[in-house]
């Protein structure tokens, strides 16, 4: 951790400094108030030692100003005068402990201990915070009724059990990252955090320093020493969205983490230990980017022991409506709209659309939906014109899925929606599982443009 020291005998800032440097920590010390308010302000600290007596400063005088600087900070109150009052007013006033002098390095030691776990806690609770939040927007892929899906979940719930490494597949949207927090909570880990970092978020310098930490000074504005994800995520999941954009000089470093359960913090040489299980997520193909060279073969291997692949929304008919009124209820709830459901109309210009967003492009649909209907139930014209659209025609004369169509004709035609709403050829390639060549000539011999 970053630690202050704050006490007007230089013999304790030099002693107890050589102390927590000896345990790993990275130690600033001051003399008097005005040097300790200036350096909360320059500067992030995870604990403080704080001496009740600063000349002709009081240390409990003091404390609030500190909170108020660095609300987070864990300060524990040191004295040679210890009494049963002045222990109680420093707690009464923020005081994470109180240590009495002299004291020794097991002290310390012990103190910071819980310090740590303090803030380990906090990590839990935000995590917490941040899943009830999330709950309002996503559907928990607890149950299914289709096939595929049944069996991915109960590889899942397996797989969930172990420690093993995970990689998950499937189009952008498809609930990669639900499916991972929700491993988490089927695993003895569930108490422990579940820790987010997205790969394609940061440049190679700063996602290196949000996976690993980094020292003060490592780097122009690195003011301050950071514990990074990995040390957050100890003893917890540690999930990486979107691994396939992971820079390549960064890629020999999350090996060794899960080759050895090791790593370095940016700038330091010191060898940490971290426990975390990894599952990590893409919607590229890992192995085509090992033959471009772009991803180490050795890294999928320790990620891809095992692997699953989540279907996109369109392969799971049976499922849509049911995950539709699951976000539904969530987000009425939340928006405290009176909504009770779908109307026939808006159910089949649903069924009809191909979904390329997937459950996240339903939930965005959804959302919308919610703050824009008028009664009691969601109609098609709450819903976008793109499904409306959909619909009109399929009452007309597109071929729809079991009625009298031949196979040629129902292919041209999930060819002809894809191409609509995909963003560019290659994302229509990408959802038809077709290479970009065979795409463009399929679209020319069945008249698409």
């Amino acid at each position: 951790m970053n630690v202050l020291i704050i006490d007007d005998d230089g013999g304790i800032r030099q002693t107890l400094g050589a102390a927590l440097e000896s345990q790993g920590h990275t130690v600033a010390a001051v003399a008097n108030r005005a040097a300790a308010e200036k350096k909360l302000r320059a500067e992030s600290f995870e604990a403080a030692f704080l001496d009740i007596r600063l000349g002709a400063d009081n240390g409990l005088d003091l404390l609030p100003e500190l909170l108020r600087l660095s609300p987070r900070l864990a300060v524990i109150v040191i004295t040679a005068y210890s009494s049963i009052e002045t222990a109680v007013l420093a707690i009464q006033r923020g005081a994470f402990d109180y240590l009495a002098k002299p004291f020794k390095p097991a002290q310390i030691t012990q103190l910071l201990e819980r310090v740590a776990k303090a803030r380990q806690m906090e990590t839990r609770l935000s995590d917490l915070e941040g899943r009830l939040v999330k709950s309002g927007m996503d559907a928990e892929p607890g149950a299914s009724s289709e096939p595929k899906m049944q069996r991915l979940l109960e590889i899942a719930k397996k797989t969930a059990a172990s420690d093993a490494s995970v990689l998950l597949l499937g189009e952008s949207g498809t609930g990669k990252s639900v499916l991972a927090r929700q491993m988490h909570l089927w695993s003895a880990r569930a108490p422990e955090p579940f820790v987010t970092v997205s790969c394609p978020s940061l440049s190679r310098d700063l996602l290196e320093s949000e996976l690993f930490g980094h020292m003060k000074g490592a780097f122009t504005g690195a003011v301050a020493t950071t514990w990074g994800k990995v040390a957050a995520a100890d003893r917890g999941t540690l999930f990486l969205d979107e691994i396939g954009e992971l820079p390549l000089e960064i890629q020999p470093k999350l090996l060794r983490l899960l080759q050895e359960r090791e790593y370095e913090r940016v700038g330091e040489a010191k060898i940490r230990m971290a426990d975390v299980r990894v599952v990590a997520a893409t919607n590229r193909d890992l192995k085509e980017a090992v033959v471009r060279g772009t991803f180490r073969e050795d890294l999928l291997y320790r990620l891809d022991v095992i692997s699953m692949e989540l279907p996109p929304l369109r392969e799971r008919p049976g499922d849509l409506m049911a995950i539709a009124e699951s976000l539904l209820r969530q987000m009425a709830a939340r928006a405290s709209q009176p909504i009770t459901g779908f109307s026939e109309r808006a159910r089949q210009a649903m069924t009809r659309y191909a979904w390329p967003g997937n459950i996240r492009e339903l939930r965005n649909m959804i959302e919308r939906a919610t703050i824009l209907a008028s009664g009691a139930e969601i109609d098609l014209p709450d819903l976008p014109a793109s499904l409306s659209e959909d619909s009109a025609s399929a009452e007309g004369d597109r071929p729809m899925l079991g009625g009298g169509y031949s196979l040629d004709q129902i292919e041209a035609e999930h060819i002809r929606r894809v191409l609509e709403r995909s963003k560019n050829l290659a994302q229509a390639a990408e959802i038809l599982k077709l290479d970009p060549t065979t795409l463009l000539r399929k679209r020319k011999s069945l008249g698409l443009g």
